[in-house]
């Protein structure tokens, strides 16, 4: 292959290629072994399947619905751009007898259309709106694998780990935000074997750089809200977006920023030198010129003093996650967070924060049972070590990787504590 993101190249043929990567799917889930022709980015995405648990013959969960599904669409960021995708692929996928799917961060379904008798067969293995198409659900699939690797990708086949996928064959890429970066979800092109060719990567890739275009012309109607928003979840450096400028933060400032947003109506130097220091001994002084140093970065205006406040709206990631649990969105909650907040950080107001908001998510995905949502958690750096993750994990997804994985967490806390010193 010359393009290890392609499934098919031109002139190959795709009913041989079925039958040679049938064999190789047989051969790895039934003696873990993947043969030659498998593409490296196919195999890999088979070794994580097989890790999260994920068996050949399961199927996709439809998690949101009716209510819940529109509601969340209708907030999400890629509902600003679905008129752009119905003009630059509807057509496609009608005349094609293709679909054209949206999925959001975590390979939830958003939007499936196109052509109708395909929606029928399509929603026979629950490739519907809000079904959950991640990786850790379903295994190797096009949109789930381009959201997991961050990367156009075209899955063709028996590539597909689920053996009910394999007729099929799609291609997708992913959508970030243009402002932070971040992954919002990825546009899926989704059919026959006619879709088993380079151009069909590529046009996927193409509407998603149009529909970043798209939502980097309409970044300027944020911005004029007068409203800063800040991200410091699963960092050190927080970033802060405000007046159309990206600021990069030092992990003293991150802090400061995290603390100040959580209080609008300010803090005093005292409360921030409580907030953000365990020895005593630092002066207010050093506090000043650490505020004097944060004004510099942030501009005029953006910070003032007694008390010491920021003088725009903020809306961070912090706040949404926690805003979401409260109103008992934790699938939401789950999309939102991506990781502990500053994890480097030991300010005390900061280390009580990042464990709370923490201890809240995981109870409340405990508390669900959802076990993709137990999944995502347990292959996350912060959960594959968390012992109750992994029980609940187990009690609705009793598989032999996830059994094997509790069992050895379970002798690690049984294991008596080396001795210090020889």
């Amino acid at each position: 292959m010359t393009d290890p993101w392609v499934a098919l190249e031109p002139g190959a043929d795709p009913v041989e290629r079925a039958e040679v990567l049938r064999r190789a799917h047989d051969t790895f889930t039934e003696a873990g072994t993947v043969t030659r022709p498998v593409r490296a980015v196919v195999a890999d995405s088979w070794r994580r399947s097989v890790r999260a648990g994920v068996g050949p013959d399961g199927t996709a969960s439809v998690e949101l619905m009716d209510g819940d599904l529109g509601a969340y669409r209708a907030e999400h960021p890629l509902a600003r751009v679905m008129p752009l995708f119905r003009e630059l692929m509807g057509t496609f996928a009608a005349d094609g007898e293709h679909l054209l799917a949206v999925c959001d961060g975590h390979g939830r379904l958003l939007w499936v259309e196109g052509h109708a008798a395909t929606r029928r067969q399509a929603g026979l293995m629950n490739f519907v709106p809000g079904a959950r198409w991640a990786e850790t659900a379903v295994g190797t699939n096009a949109p789930g694998t381009a959201v997991a690797v961050n990367r156009p990708v075209q899955v063709f086949a028996a590539e597909h780990f689920s053996r009910r996928v394999q007729p099929w064959t799609c291609a997708a890429a992913p959508v970030h935000d243009p402002r932070t970066g971040r992954v919002l979800g990825a546009v899926d092109i989704t059919g026959g074997d006619g879709l088993a060719h380079p151009h069909s990567l590529g046009f996927v890739q193409a509407v998603a750089r149009a529909a970043e275009s798209h939502l980097a012309l309409l970044a300027p109607e944020q911005a004029a809200e007068d409203t800063a928003e800040l991200t410091a979840l699963g960092r050190d450096e927080a970033r802060l977006l405000a007046d159309g400028r990206k600021v990069r933060l030092s992990r003293r400032h991150s802090e400061i920023l995290v603390l100040l947003a959580r209080h609008p109506e300010g803090l005093t130097g005292d409360e921030l030198l409580c907030a953000l220091y365990e020895d005593e001994s630092v002066t207010p002084v050093t506090l000043r010129a650490e505020l004097a140093r944060l004004r510099g970065v942030l501009g005029p205006g953006l910070l003032a003093s007694r008390p010491y406040r920021l003088t725009v709206p903020v809306e961070s990631d912090v706040t949404a996650v926690e805003r979401r649990l409260e109103t008992g969105a934790v699938t939401a909650a789950a999309a939102a967070y991506a990781g502990p907040l500053l994890p480097g950080s030991q300010a005390p107001a900061v280390v009580r924060l990042r464990q709370r908001i923490a201890d809240g998510l995981r109870a409340a995905l405990i508390a669900r049972r959802d076990p993709d949502l137990l999944a995502d958690w347990a292959h996350t750096p912060w959960g594959e070590d968390d012992l109750d993750v992994w029980r609940a994990l187990a009690a609705v997804r009793p598989t032999a990787v996830v059994r094997a994985r509790l069992a050895a967490l379970e002798a690690e806390l049984a294991a008596p504590a080396r001795p210090s010193g020889r």
